[in-house]
């Protein structure tokens, strides 16, 4: 999974992440390239790349960056001219649609609740979640393990309360879509909003709340 961050207040600095930070961590720079990977493993988890706005184009952008293959392109001729073996690909958006297909109780909390949401034809996973509206057979949106919220925030693998949970289901404060309620809860989406393992598509969930096609009352 990778997801590519432009801070503005670091100037012309590209940082890839790619797996959460490690308790121990080794940097290692060469030339305009530095790599962060895990001390016991040495696996990967992110690149800081300075100097490459210029030649990725996005010189003068900020936040999450959706990059192309060309620009992924630039990005493994930097890697590779700095020393480092690691190629990057594209991969589509990690915030897709889901199914919830069956809700159990958590063996553990009596507000939290163990789901089976379906993100692919082909992939199902098990998320933890603490929505009061959470129930089986609604679409929802899932943020999939390397997802970036729109507060800069990464949704990893993780356990609540002793259960494995790969991602996190969100509510429409959480998106900042507008008009969300403030309160806690997932955004259940018409059933016509897409299919299964599209992309969540921000510009068609700008109206939910606006045209009352959502649910707030729970």
């Amino acid at each position: 999974m990778i997801t590519t961050y432009n801070p503005e207040h670091l100037g012309d600095v590209l940082m890839i992440i790619l797996a959460p930070n490690a308790n121990q961590q080794v940097v290692t720079t060469n030339k305009n390239v530095t790599r962060v990977s895990d001390l016991s493993s040495d696996k990967t988890t992110g690149y800081n790349i300075f100097g490459i706005g210029e030649k990725l184009q996005i010189k003068h952008k900020s936040g999450q960056l959706t990059l192309t293959q060309e620009q992924i392109d630039v990005i493994n001729q930097e890697l590779k001219q700095a020393g480092f073996s690691d190629k990057l690909t594209v991969e589509p958006t990690k915030l897709v649609i889901g199914y919830v297909e069956t809700v159990a109780t958590h063996p553990d909390s009596d507000h939290l609740h163990v789901t089976k949401t379906r993100v692919a034809n082909d992939k199902t996973l098990q998320i933890v979640s603490g929505s009061p509206n959470i129930k089986e057979n609604i679409k929802v949106a899932v943020a999939q393990p390397g997802t970036m919220m729109p507060s800069g925030a990464l949704i990893w693998d993780g356990e609540l309360r002793g259960v494995p949970s790969a991602g996190m289901i969100v509510s429409g404060r959480e998106l900042h879509l507008p008009g969300a309620p403030d309160k806690p809860g997932a955004l259940i989406l018409p059933d016509d909003f897409g299919e299964v393992g599209d992309s969540f598509n921000f510009e068609k969930a700008a109206n939910l709340y606006r045209d009352n096609l959502v649910d707030i009352n729970y």
